[in-house]
């Protein structure tokens, strides 16, 4: 998986499609992102001695295939591929302009 959190990514497929957000929460054993504002569900919760019960929204995981990077340059979704800097340290680019991601 090419993702990290922070990077800003739109949804491409499902009931979310064209949705943008930036990452929340990688999880790489299931191949799974969780976007900020994107496949929000609601969660009954039971009243606890720190917080009071009810039904809370919350961002539920959906699959990495189904996100796209956004190009900082062009605002259009791309893909990522790898290269290396002058120092010799393997970074990410996008594939529509050759810009450097963090």
């Amino acid at each position: 998986m090419n993702f990290k959190v922070g990077d800003e990514v739109v949804v491409i497929a499902g009931s979310n499609k064209g949705k943008t957000g930036k990452i929340i929460k990688t999880l790489r054993s299931d191949n799974k992102v969780v976007v900020e504002g994107v496949n929000i569900v609601k969660k009954h919760t039971r009243e606890t001695a720190n917080s009071t019960g009810g039904i809370i929204e919350m961002e539920a995981p959906i699959n990495a295939s189904n996100v796209m990077i956004v190009d900082p340059k062009t605002k259009k979704r791309t893909r990522i591929g790898h290269t290396t800097n002058k120092n010799g340290k393997k970074i990410r680019i996008t594939k529509k302009s050759n810009a450097e991601l963090d």
